[in-house]
């Protein structure tokens, strides 16, 4: 059985490492491994003392404390360390999903969320975030009417990718009263937790004993190239059976990996408070530009996280699709927004990265082919 293109990670090959202006990251500024270790207090002697051998395939007990310290009922037991946050998709899955399931998974999203239940189960069905006037909204009524005997499990991504939304507390407890209710799992992606502008939201490993929390340093403390992630499983006989899985795909994680994410935990309130300003100076500039063309765009600001999904105006930009728009951009001013579709939503939209300390110049080099057309081509 074959597996849904993935859209989102084949546009980023195409153009990711070639085009001048990077508008789509996902991802926050990065540094280097010595830039790190610096901050940490920490020497590259250290990195090279360390010897290249197997490592458990739970994951480092220091690493695994160190994880369980960032939530209120977690022990380093309930811990599984990755080779790769996206793994921890895979194997949740895998895991728990038969061919008669039945899988929810809130869209716009990641589309592994999304394409890996539908090939293991026999249906997804879409909880859609709603674009309100100026922010995005979840409707509870909805999710509850495709909830059915079949239901095996709810996927959620919060902060959210793309729109940048984030329930209240009251909308995350009625989530999880709902999955309680029903006697459903809950997946929660939690990548971009830490970057919230306002009041921080609770982990759902701390409020629902049948959740499964992905997490990692690739977004909010902008460490994508260490590849280091974490899922959060209270239940033993689950996570028993996902460690077996592992065992049939990576066995281990990566010593070289454990130990900079070690490092990199030591500072994590550092590293998530330099993303954030970037994030904040990047919003500033997304106001003024999205003001100077109101007729182009819908802005809809970010609560959190390091995206924003960015509604266009097909007839004004000259395109029949978002699509369309996002690979003349690239192929001709060297310029990458992410389509919507990539994302499973309406190709009407596209994805804003605000991550990223070259934010100011690309986006100028946007509203200069907005501006000039053709005249400023790559």
């Amino acid at each position: 059985m074959r597996i849904a293109p993935f859209l989102t990670e084949q546009f980023f090959a195409e153009y990711e490492f070639s085009a001048k202006y990077l508008l789509a990251a996902s991802d926050c500024e990065t540094m280097s491994i010595g830039e790190l270790l610096r901050l940490s207090g920490s020497s590259l002697e250290e990195l090279g003392n360390l010897t290249l051998g197997y490592t458990e395939s739970q994951g480092d007990p220091q690493l695994r404390y160190q994880i369980s310290e960032m939530y209120s009922e977690i022990r380093s037991e309930d811990i599984v360390v990755l080779t790769s946050p996206i793994e921890g998709i895979y194997l949740a899955m895998q895991t728990l999903l038969e061919p008669e399931d039945n899988v929810i998974a809130l869209r716009p999203a990641y589309d592994a969320l999304n394409n890996v239940a539908q090939h293991l189960c026999r249906e997804v069905l879409a909880w859609n975030l709603i674009p309100g006037t100026d922010r995005w909204e979840l409707d509870f009524d909805q999710l509850e009417s495709i909830i059915g005997p079949q239901t095996r499990m709810l996927v959620v991504n919060f902060p959210h990718n793309p729109t940048g939304y984030v329930p209240s507390n009251s909308e995350f407890e009625r989530l999880i009263k709902l999955a309680r209710k029903y006697d459903i799992w809950l997946f929660c992606d939690e990548i971009y937790r830490g970057l919230e502008f306002e009041q921080a939201i609770p982990s759902a490993a701390d409020l629902y004993e049948r959740s499964i929390v992905l997490s990692g340093l690739s977004k909010t403390y902008g460490l994508p190239g260490l590849r280091a992630g974490w899922l959060v499983i209270r239940n033993k006989d689950l996570r028993d059976q996902l460690i077996n899985w592992k065992h049939y795909t990576t066995i281990c994680p990566a010593g070289p990996t454990e130990f900079l994410a070690r490092k990199a935990l030591l500072v994590k309130e550092k590293l998530a408070e330099r993303s954030k300003a970037i994030i904040q100076e990047n919003l500033k500039l997304c106001e003024a530009f999205f003001t100077r063309f109101p007729e182009h765009f819908i802005w809809r600001r970010p609560l959190a996280g390091s995206v924003a999904f960015i509604e266009v105006d097909l007839t004004k930009l000259g395109f029949d699709s978002a699509t369309a728009h996002c690979h003349h951009l690239a192929q001709n001013h060297g310029i990458v927004l992410l389509p919507g579709k990539c994302l499973g939503f309406t190709d009407t939209f596209v994805r804003l990265g605000l991550g990223r300390a070259g934010f100011g110049e690309s986006l100028e080099a946007y509203a200069s082919v907005i501006t000039n057309g053709e005249s400023e081509s790559y």
